[in-house]
């Protein structure tokens, strides 16, 4: 087999397992950006060590933030600048890492120079117009470069006046959290009214308590408007970063797929992270969920049931829903997730194409998918350099022989060795 190609094994029986996940992405990278603008030095313990988080991480290098990792790769230590970047110019790349490009085009705002901020030629297909309004109505010069609406991004920076700010918050909730990071560092109080009804909030419950950790209060009314005091400065500590629930939801998954019992260490109902909630999803699709303070267990069932579901709090698990889908009895809708179609990929178009490629019935619809019972067939499964994909799509391999998963290296982004803990399933 080609490294540009993976044949998934099925299991010969199902597993038993535990299993523990690499560090939260969403966190990591919130955390690097936080140190970063704190004052002194801050050791981000169990970060994340990814395509995504070593982008963001190289970032701030390039602006003068020293950011050293361990050898063995277990933490980051991140000397912060105090709100200031030293370089007053510069060109930063950031591939597709979506959190990167965004917290960064803010952040950019609080410096003294000119900068250039651009990634793939995915990210430059991305739209990004709602943040580069909202840092204009706070007082930043950010342009989009092709005036298109998408990066690569242009930042006159002379600091952020602070003020009010009215943004859409129906295409991602990480144009807010990035505005809501930078708030401390303006001249003014910063007030953020959000205009729609804000998607993905557990996104920004996230944000807000990484700010509180560091040492940064939030105001907030509900989900409609949120306003930071001038004049709070993040402080420089040791911080833990959780398990990444998004990575850890396959392996749940992959449990309630085959009948099997999954444990992930770490996480609990406690968690900063909205996409532990997949638990529940399983749950009621006929698998036994056990919390505890310090892990999630799910037991398989023998037929998983058809459900219909809001996932837009949770929607990096949309494809692994979709991927169970097949194998219920009775159809499986995902709904209310427009916005993932502007993520890596047009996830719901390319989710509906792959199940189709398997065999199975499946209906693409404007804000989700409809999955149909089906008898899947083999086939190569393409990814289209999406992460979410090719670690979804590896679970229907776990009961199917021949699926093939294309360019399975794109799991990088966030998950370098996930074929390699999904293989230990069968220990």
């Amino acid at each position: 087999m080609s490294a540009s190609e993976l044949e998934i094994r099925p299991l010969a029986r199902p597993p038993d397992a535990a299993v523990c996940v690499p560090g939260s992405k969403s966190i990591t990278n919130r955390a690097l950006l936080l140190a970063a603008l704190a004052q002194g030095g801050s050791i981000l313990d169990r970060a994340l060590s990814s395509d995504d988080t070593r982008y963001m991480g190289e970032a701030l290098r390039r602006l003068g933030v020293e950011v050293d990792a361990d050898e063995g790769g277990s933490w980051l230590r991140v000397e912060g600048r105090g709100g200031a970047w030293t370089a007053d110019e510069g060109d930063l790349y950031v591939g597709n890492a979506g959190t990167a490009m965004r917290f960064l085009a803010a952040a950019l705002c609080l410096g003294r120079g000119r900068y250039r901020l651009r990634g793939s030629e995915r990210m430059h297909e991305r739209p990004i117009q709602d943040l580069v309004d909202g840092l204009a109505q706070l007082g930043a010069d950010v342009t989009c470069e092709e005036r298109n609406g998408c990066p690569p991004l242009l930042v006159n920076a002379d600091g952020l006046r602070g003020g009010v700010a009215e943004m859409d918050g129906r295409r991602s909730s990480q144009f807010l959290s990035a505005v809501l990071q930078v708030a401390p560092y303006a001249r003014t109080d910063v007030t953020v009214r959000v205009r729609g009804t804000l998607i993905a909030r557990p996104y920004v419950d996230m944000t807000v308590g990484v700010m509180k950790a560091f040492g940064v209060e939030v105001e907030r009314d509900a989900y409609r408007e949120f306003q930071v005091r001038s004049g709070q400065r993040y402080r420089a500590r040791t911080y833990a970063i959780e398990p990444d629930a998004s990575s850890a939801h396959y392996f749940l998954a992959a449990a309630a797929l085959t009948g099997g019992r999954v444990r992930v260490e770490g996480l609990g109902r406690g968690s900063l992270q909205g996409d532990v909630r997949f638990a529940d999803v399983l749950e009621q699709m006929g698998a036994q969920v056990r919390w505890e303070e310090g892990s999630i267990e799910v037991t398989g069932p023998e037929r998983l049931r058809g459900i219909d579901v809001d996932l837009n709090a949770m929607s990096d698990t949309a494809p692994t829903l979709a991927a169970l889908g097949p194998f219920a009895d009775a159809p499986v809708r995902l709904r209310n997730i427009a916005h993932v179609r502007w993520q890596e990929s047009d996830r719901l178009h390319a989710v509906a194409t792959e199940l189709a490629r398997l065999g199975v019935e499946v209906e693409e619809l404007e804000d989700g998918l409809r999955v149909h019972p089906s008898r899947v067939v083999p086939a190569a499964v393409h990814t289209y350099d999406d992460h979410r994909i090719a670690m979804s799509f590896a679970l229907i391999g776990l009961r199917v022989a021949g699926v093939r998963i294309l360019d399975p290296g794109c799991v990088a982004k966030t998950f370098p060795d996930y074929f390699d803990r999904l293989e230990a399933l069968r220990r």
